[in-house]
């Protein structure tokens, strides 16, 4: 079983097995970790990346090995990774700032190969690192070059979704349609076409040597490519013969209009598979737009979905061609799988280590767990060294990133409070103010109200006087009546001989109040 044979040779050998205790033994023992293989020139970092020694290559890369050391051809760990497909090692490159930017002797950078073998995961790693996705080579060839001349439909897509572009030509004019084209890619020529501005546009290119991609195809005798771009070209000259007018079933799935078509097919106007002049069905219309729910429509009224076209097409492969991932998967494919193209491996092929395309270290159920303990008792064992670094440095008076962090949190709540206090106390001072400004209203609605009385009294309003006066005459009577009776009970109990009483006329007494109406002279009677 690999991975148990001991004693090896070389350290390339340990970490080809994925042995790291046997690599680290033989690294105390005096090997060096960037040590250069005779055969292929690979130092251990590249024997990683090329079987997918995950855990060598994280110690590796822990204790200091050199990622930038490349091969005769130019090829650095980075480059071995992407041709190998290995994810899981690109992950750990591009985590360690190993630069996805370097090229070899060709001027190919990691993105180029995995482009061009067809490692769209592993692409799609370096692509979330922040590559150049135009980043071109000694032919002037992108990425999509590359993927468009080995036929990698999955890459492709990818490329473009980055933001990759279609139009650029290499430094003999050809754009990636011509290179899909001379190599006989129908798929790749396809979807270039279907995404660019228009299909004459993208086929109407012309290369430095004046040739269009039905040029190229007719010379390397590409006749399904041929055949193709006639079919387009048949289509732009003959306008009046479109499909649209003899196949109106073909058109309302083309456009997503459901309750056109079903009143097509329940009707008996058209049947349900009918064929148009290139073998295409409704459900081949739906699936290439993406309205899924024209396709989940024909598949409850059972429509065949593999009916091919005269491309050899399914509906399912109508809608990978056109990234219509639902209803790839509504079709019963599964869009990651169907947009990923990898060759040279074989199917029974099992992944290890997280990588997702190329073929890794073999390791049993046992060494794993121990490789998951290793990792596992390697961070612990950090975590306290860093727990004693950070003492060691607060002792000798610095600062660590987290004390800063909260210094400037309560800097931040400090001025957030003062801010807060000055707002109050502005809040106190206008309060005050509007006090003291509702006490100055009040006085002057009191002296309105006494010069508007006084107004009155004065302007002779007979009915306002009148009924002041009797206001204020009952009012005082009611006073003085009880000023008698108090008066009378006093004298009762202090039982003193009641004094002759003064004789006062009907008038009565007139006692001095405070009340709202104008003050008048009475005269006392005796």
């Amino acid at each position: 079983m690999p991975g148990t044979q001991k004693g090896y040779a070389t350290i390339h050998e340990a970490v080809k097995h994925g042995n790291v205790m046997e690599m680290e033994t033989m690294v105390k023992n005096g090997a060096s970790i960037n040590e250069v293989e005779e055969k292929d020139k690979f130092t251990p970092l590249h024997a990683a990346c090329n079987s997918g020694a995950l855990e060598c290559l994280h110690w590796l890369l822990w204790h200091g090995a050199d990622a930038t050391v490349v091969t005769p051809k130019g090829w650095s760990p980075a480059h071995i990774a992407s041709i190998r497909g290995q994810d899981a090692c690109m992950q750990a490159l591009v985590n360690n700032g190993v630069s996805m930017s370097t090229k070899d002797a060709r001027g190919s950078t990691p993105a180029h190969l995995s482009a061009a073998h067809g490692n769209s995961f592993t692409l799609n790693t370096i692509l979330r690192s922040g590559v150049d996705v135009g980043a071109t080579d000694k032919n002037g060839w992108t990425p999509i070059h590359s993927a468009c001349y080995h036929g990698r439909l999955g890459c492709l897509q990818l490329l473009c979704k980055w933001g990759g572009t279609p139009e650029d030509t290499d430094d003999t004019g050809n754009t990636p349609a011509h290179l899909a084209a001379s190599e006989g890619h129908l798929p790749c020529l396809k979807y270039l076409v279907s995404s660019g501005v228009s299909p004459m546009h993208v086929l109407g290119a012309r290369n430095d040597q004046g040739e269009t991609p039905k040029d190229l195809a007719q010379q390397f005798y590409k006749d399904y490519i041929v055949e193709y771009i006639n079919g387009i070209e048949w289509e732009r000259d003959h306008p009046d013969e479109a499909e649209n007018l003899s196949f109106p079933a073909h058109v309302a799935a083309y456009g997503g209009e459901l309750d056109h078509l079903r009143m097509l097919v329940e009707n008996g106007v058209v049947n349900i598979n009918e064929r148009d002049d290139k073998g295409s069905t409704p459900a081949h219309k739906a699936a290439g737009n993406g309205h899924i729910h024209i396709l989940q429509w024909l598949i409850e009224m059972g429509a065949s979905m593999t009916i091919t076209n005269q491309a050899g097409e399914t509906p399912r492969d109508v809608a990978r061609r056109f990234s219509q991932l639902a209803c790839v998967k509504l079709l019963g494919g599964d869009p990651e799988e169907e947009t990923t193209i990898v060759v040279g491996e074989d199917e029974d092929d099992e992944l290890d280590g997280g990588n997702t395309e190329g073929r890794s270290v073999l390791l049993t159920d046992k060494q794993r767990k121990e490789s998951r303990g290793r990792a596992r008792q390697k961070y612990e064992e950090l975590e306290r060294l860093l727990e004693v670094a950070q003492k060691n440095s607060t002792q000798l008076g610095g600062h660590l990133i987290e004390d800063r962090k909260r210094m400037q949190e309560i800097r931040d709540k400090d001025k957030t409070i003062s801010e807060l206090e000055a707002q109050l106390d502005y809040e106190r001072l206008r309060r005050e103010k509007l006090e003291a400004q509702l006490d100055q209203y009040r006085r002057e609605i009191a002296d309105l109200k006494y010069q508007l009385q006084s107004r009155d009294y004065n302007s002779g309003d007979n009915a306002n006087v009148a009924t002041n006066i009797h206001n204020s005459k009952t009012y005082l009577e009611q006073e003085s009546s009880d000023a008698e009776s108090e008066y009378m009970s006093r004298q009762r109990r202090t039982k003193k001989v009641p004094k002759s009483k003064k004789s006062y006329g009907d008038d009565g007494v007139f006692i001095k109040r405070n009340i709202s109406a104008p003050k008048r002279k009475s005269k006392r009677v005796v």
